[in-house]
C-alpha cells in the first residue's frame, strides 16, 4: 500500500476481489468517513500481456475522475499511485439484491431509471461503460444505486465506431460478440437484459455453455413466456423490445430510455 494512502487512510478488511484488483474498506484518518479503496496491479496487468485489459484498467482512474461527481456512479474521493499499484478510493457501496429475483415493476422501474440516469451521464461526456451488469450495479448506505467498476470502459467521441469484445457474456450487445464495429449504445442492450432479470428472474439469452450462450445473443430471439410476463405490463414488453433491439439503428438511446412511457407509468423521479 502506498504511504501517502496509509497516511490519509485507515485501511481495513479486504471485501472484493478481481483479476487484477483487490477491495479493501478503509476510513478516513481526518473525518473517520468509511470509503472503499480499489488497488489495481499494475504489475500483474502488464505481466498478462493483454494490450485491451492493459489499457482500460490504467484508465479507469481518469474515466472515474471525468464521471465524477454523480449521485448514480460511484465517486472518486482520492487518487493514489506507487510503483506497483494504482489506488483510488471510491464510495463504500454494497452488492445488489436482485440476482435471479423477480421484482415487481415499480421497483423495477426505479432501479431501472436510476442505471438509465447513470448510462445517459456517461454517454454525455463520451464514455462507454461495456459492462453493465448486476456485479456492477451496487447500492450505498442510503440505499441509492451507484454504477461501479469502469474497468472495461473506453472513451469515444460522437460518430466514431469502437471495437474489441469486451463484457460478460449473457449481458454483451451482438454486435460486439459479432466482432463489429459498435458504439455507446451497446449499454443500453446490457441493461436491457439487466431489466429482463429483473421482471422474469432469468435471462433472456441463455446456454449451458459459453457457445451455447453466444448463439442465443447472436440469435436476439426475445421471448416473453406466458408464465412469467403475463402480468408484466405492455409498456415494460415495449421498452424491453426497444433496447434489446438487434438493429442499433433502431435500438435506443439511453436518453430514449429515460423518456419511455414506462417510466411515467411507474411514477419515477429523480
Amino acid at each position: 500500500m502506498s504511504e501517502y494512502l496509509r497516511r490519509d487512510y485507515v485501511v481495513s478488511e479486504e471485501i472484493g476481489r478481481g483479476r487484477f484488483g483487490t477491495v479493501y474498506r478503509c476510513s478516513s484518518t481526518d473525518s473517520g468517513d468509511s470509503y472503499a479503496v480499489k488497488s489495481i496491479d499494475k504489475v500483474a496487468i502488464t505481466a498478462a500481456g493483454d494490450s485491451l485489459d492493459t489499457q482500460c484498467l490504467f484508465n479507469e482512474a481518469k474515466i472515474v475522475q471525468l464521471l465524477s461527481p454523480h449521485p448514480h456512479i460511484v465517486n472518486l474521493h482520492s487518487l493514489y499511485e506507487d510503483e506497483t499499484h494504482i489506488h483510488m478510493v471510491l464510495d463504500l457501496c454494497y452488492e445488489p439484491k436482485f440476482h435471479h429475483q423477480v421484482m415487481p415493476e415499480p421497483e423495477a422501474a426505479s432501479v431501472m431509471w436510476q442505471i438509465m440516469k447513470a448510462v445517459a451521464h456517461c454517454h454525455l461526456v463520451g464514455v462507454v461503460h461495456r459492462d453493465i451488469k448486476p456485479d456492477n450495479i451496487l447500492f450505498d448506505e442510503e440505499n441509492r444505486l451507484k454504477l461501479a467498476d469502469f474497468g472495461s470502459a473506453e472513451t469515444f467521441k460522437e460518430g466514431e465506431p469502437m471495437s474489441g469484445v469486451v463484457g460478460t457474456p449473457h449481458y454483451v450487445a451482438p454486435e460486439v460478440l459479432a466482432g463489429r464495429d459498435y458504439n455507446e449504445k451497446v449499454d443500453v442492450w446490457s441493461a436491457g437484459v439487466v431489466l429482463y432479470q429483473m421482471l422474469a428472474g432469468f435471462l433472456p439469452f441463455r446456454g449451458d455453455s459459453s457457445v451455447e450462450i453466444f448463439e442465443a445473443v447472436l440469435r436476439s430471439s426475445l421471448r416473453f413466456p406466458t408464465r412469467e410476463f403475463c402480468s408484466v405490463s405492455p409498456a415494460a414488453k415495449d421498452l424491453l423490445r426497444r433496447m434489446l433491439c438487434r438493429d442499433v439503428t433502431r435500438r435506443f438511446s439511453a436518453e430514449q430510455v429515460l423518456r419511455h412511457r414506462w417510466f411515467k407509468i411507474t411514477e419515477q423521479s429523480d
